[in-house]
């Protein structure tokens, strides 16, 4: 029986959809694929004065497309946008989230927190991957390749601050990822996580106490606090062909605070 040859595009030859990268980690991320050549597509859904300085930032190969994540009809118009410029889409980075705050002992107790609170981080999260999956993944089917990295955490193995909606949606995100790999990889299409710890200094972590970070910092075998570019560094790994035969994944980079 012969076996089908996989095809494998270099970085510089894919176009890579980022969520949520008109700020913060986003951004970062599609700043470290546009450096090595990338056409990046800089989705964002509020945050369009900072997405456009990005885009104007990066230049050539880089392309604004707002949109909802949460709702399949506006990434369903993002696709139908992209196809009339010939272009579809290799890689996609999930990192969107709901707004969240990381801000230490100010956080919601789990005596309190409601419901709502999870179905908000939820949303965006599990129910915007899947909404990922069914829109892009049948141009990928079409040319037997992709890519998707979703952004978990380390906080569902090391909750160092428990913040409980957040981790929760996270951790459902990991068995997402990890289930879609089975259904999807038979197409050639890899699915993996990259879980941080807190980042130093985020939109959601700027009211993050110095204290916590100190704390963090003194029990990393790095003594560091991981950054964005160490996350987004980390996630061209799971795009390259490096990662051929990897999928299913988590891979946590935060200094070492978790070991598995």
């Amino acid at each position: 029986m012969r076996r089908e040859k996989h095809m494998n595009l270099p970085i510089n030859k894919q176009t890579i959809l980022i969520t949520g990268a008109g700020r913060g980690l986003g951004s970062e991320i599609a700043k470290s694929f546009h450096r090595e050549g990338a056409t990046v597509i800089i989705n964002y859904r509020k945050s369009f004065e900072s997405a456009k300085q990005l885009a104007t930032l990066l230049g050539e190969k880089a392309i604004l497309a707002q949109g909802d994540v949460r709702d399949k009809d506006e990434l369903v118009k993002i696709q139908q946008d992209l196809k009339k410029q010939n272009i579809t889409v290799d890689t996609i980075i999930h990192n969107a989230i709901d707004d969240y705050v990381f801000n230490g002992d100010q956080r919601k107790k789990i005596d309190e927190i409601e419901w709502s609170d999870f179905e908000k981080q939820i949303q965006t999260s599990q129910k915007g991957f899947l909404n990922l999956i069914q829109v892009f993944t049948p141009d990928m089917k079409a040319k037997h390749f992709g890519r998707m990295v979703t952004i978990g955490t380390n906080l569902f193995q090391n909750p160092v601050v428990p913040y409980h909606d957040y981790t929760a949606a996270k951790g459902g995100l990991l068995s997402l990822t990890r289930t879609s790999a089975i259904d999807l990889g038979q197409h050639n299409i890899t699915v993996n996580m990259v879980s941080g710890g807190l980042l130093k200094i985020t939109d959601a972590s700027k009211a993050t106490p110095d204290s916590v970070f100190d704390y963090i910092s003194s029990i990393t075998p790095l003594r560091k606090v991981t950054t964005t570019e160490d996350i987004s560094d980390a996630i061209l790994f799971f795009a390259s062909p490096w990662s051929r035969a990897v999928t299913g994944q988590n891979l946590i980079v935060d200094g070492g605070l978790v070991l598995n």
